[in-house]
């Protein structure tokens, strides 16, 4: 198991689905229980490989975006997701994260939770356990944090995925959120891009 075959059975399982993430997740499994104890020790080994490869705060940047707020499990969502998409997808939006601005957005699609947990039940069929890690989990995102608060870097980081989601989010007007003091009452909207 090298990362060529890795990406072939990644991009098998996609082709296959037709966009049905229970379905390919459910393939995944099965490719995976028909595999060596070798080749599936490898295998997780280079999924765990790619999942560090996307903890970066450019590319949670742009998932934070996509989705008007992003949590620590909703980016491992997001990661998984972006590498069941196949190789070709993996690539490109880690080279250029606003490239996801060319993707349509399904929130089930890239935030799908169960990809991950597809590839841990077939290894663990296959070993009895998960493997070791070949290093350690990165206990940070690598690159420079951003402030959620900064809309003029989302807006600059990421032109086109933010005028994407704008114009996505243009029919849906957010909850008006009151705050009150002792003096005066105001009432003040959240931005679009934080919609939870």
């Amino acid at each position: 198991m090298n990362e060529s075959e890795f990406w072939k059975i990644i991009n098998y399982v996609h082709e296959s689905a037709n966009g049905d993430m229970d379905e390919k997740s459910s393939l995944l499994t099965e490719k995976i229980k028909n595999l060596s104890k070798e080749d599936a020790t490898k295998f997780s080994q280079i999924f765990d490989s790619k999942m560090d490869t996307t903890y970066s705060w450019e590319l949670w940047g742009a998932a934070y975006i996509l989705n008007g707020g992003c949590s620590d499990d909703s980016f491992n969502d997001f990661r998984s997701s972006l590498i069941s998409r196949g190789k070709n997808s993996f690539e490109k939006a880690m080279n250029n994260p606003d490239s996801l601005a060319d993707e349509s957005f399904d929130e089930d699609s890239w935030f799908f939770e169960g990809f991950q947990y597809a590839v841990t039940e077939g290894v663990e069929v296959v070993l009895g356990s998960l493997p070791e890690r070949q290093s350690p989990a990165p206990s940070e995102p690598s690159g420079n944090e951003w402030d959620e608060e900064d809309e003029n870097h989302f807006q600059t980081t990421y032109p086109n995925l933010w005028k994407a989601a704008e114009a996505r989010y243009a029919s849906i007007s957010p909850t008006p959120v009151s705050t009150s003091s002792e003096s005066s009452k105001q009432t003040k909207k959240k931005p679009w891009w934080k919609f939870w």
